[in-house]
């Protein structure tokens, strides 16, 4: 299948993994509703499109072939009906914000403290490799009871994971293009079964307080406990996108700060504007890119453009967040624009679970970074590199301070 229009059929993966937005900036204007052929799908890449589709009856939740084939089934983004609910049902009950509200500072600010010790008194940091992302996969991790895996490990799997379920690119017949990212996808995903297994063998007898525990006995028959196999696809959407999206927040919205000196002084000066600048940062560079997606259960009509049954939409939602008909430059960082509801988060049923946890491990995170070093520079010997289509966030973030 070729697009409506012939400057789509030579987009490339490499392309929209560099940068997406030029290309998504031509198809809000030309084409909202577009099948892209190295995608093998419809794109949704406006607001507009993207919240039609995603609270539609006219479809439902589908998840992208390459995540297919990196999560199996049944991953919770990818179900719907009684399987969705079960589930929602599964992973929602620890993700309450009256549950967070309960542990989440002493879970995630010590880690913070922990972190920020180990390079504080250098003078120098990626703040990607050294704070952000370790603090974001910490705190999941040890909220899911994977206590004694490491950070360095639960970043690996998510890397990997990332580059498999991102995977997307296929040929003129469907096929996909590069088997070596499913196979680093696969290899972390035995790794992970072989560190679970035996955690799951002891939950199951002597259930505790973490998530993977609960996910386990909430919610069934006494003495039953849900099957593993049913469980690890939603697990490793956990290990990727609950992993991922806390830590490249927390690192956008400070390579955005960086680009306003003094949104970023007053962000340092009143500690109560953070959770408006992470809001502007999810905005600005949403780490969750186009990682969703939606069937058509019927013929219908998105935007001016008829989408056959069973056509699969992939929603931008990183695209949405650019575009022009909601917000004002959106390509600038400002945290002082009004505030509009963005979609880094998704909407619709199938939106995050985990909104209120991830808002406020990226709070915690730079309430500590901030007040530790406020005197926080980006180094301009180094360059800001953003990757990533399917999730975006910075590839380092170099910075200094005078201790």
């Amino acid at each position: 299948m070729t697009s409506t229009l012939s400057w789509i059929d030579e987009v490339t993966m490499a392309e929209l993994e560099r940068n997406p937005y030029p290309v998504y900036e031509r198809l809000r204007t030309e084409a909202p509703i577009a099948f892209v052929p190295v995608l093998g799908a419809f794109v949704a890449s406006t607001t507009e499109a993207c919240r039609t589709i995603a609270n539609s009856d006219d479809f439902e939740g589908i998840i992208t072939p390459a995540g297919g084939r990196t999560f199996g089934h049944p991953a919770i983004i990818g179900v719907n009906g009684d399987i969705h609910k079960d589930l929602r049902s599964m992973v929602e009950p620890a993700l309450q914000p009256s549950e967070v509200d309960r542990w989440v500072e002493k879970l995630v600010r010590p880690i913070a403290r922990r972190y920020l010790e180990a390079f504080d008194a250098t003078g120098r940091a990626d703040l990607v490799t050294q704070y952000c992302e370790p603090l974001s996969v910490r705190a999941l991790g040890d909220l899911l009871g994977l206590e004694d895996v490491g950070s360095d490990t639960l970043r690996e799997w998510f890397h990997k994971l990332s580059d498999s379920f991102t995977n997307a690119a296929v040929d003129a017949d469907g096929n996909f293009t590069d088997q070596k990212r499913f196979d680093e996808g696969d290899a972390a995903k035995a790794e992970i079964q072989s560190i679970v297994d035996p955690l799951i063998d002891h939950w199951i007898e002597h259930p505790d307080d973490s998530a993977i525990s609960h996910w386990l006995h909430d919610g069934m028959p006494e003495g039953k406990t849900r099957d593993r196999d049913y469980i690890y696809p939603t697990l490793y959407v956990f290990l990727l996108g609950a992993m991922q999206e806390p830590g490249h927040a927390m690192s956008s919205t400070l390579a955005g700060l960086f680009t306003r000196p003094e949104q970023f002084e007053a962000v340092v000066d009143e500690p109560d504007l953070i959770p408006r600048a992470i809001a502007e940062g999810m905005r600005w560079t949403s780490p969750i890119w186009s990682g969703t997606a939606r069937i058509a259960k019927r013929d219908t009509v998105v935007s001016g453009t008829e989408v056959a049954e069973g056509s699969v939409v992939i929603l931008s939602y990183g695209s949405a967040n650019h575009d022009a008909d909601t917000f004002e430059a959106p390509t600038e960082y400002d945290m002082t624009r009004p505030p509009l509801p963005h979609l880094a988060f998704g909407t619709g049923n199938h939106a995050c679970a985990g909104i209120y946890f991830a808002n406020h491990v990226c709070r915690i995170g730079l309430e500590e970074l901030l007040e530790t070093i406020p005197n926080l520079e980006r180094d301009t010997s180094e360059d800001v590199e953003f990757w990533g289509w399917g999730f975006r966030g910075p590839t380092s973030l170099h910075a200094t301070w005078e201790v």
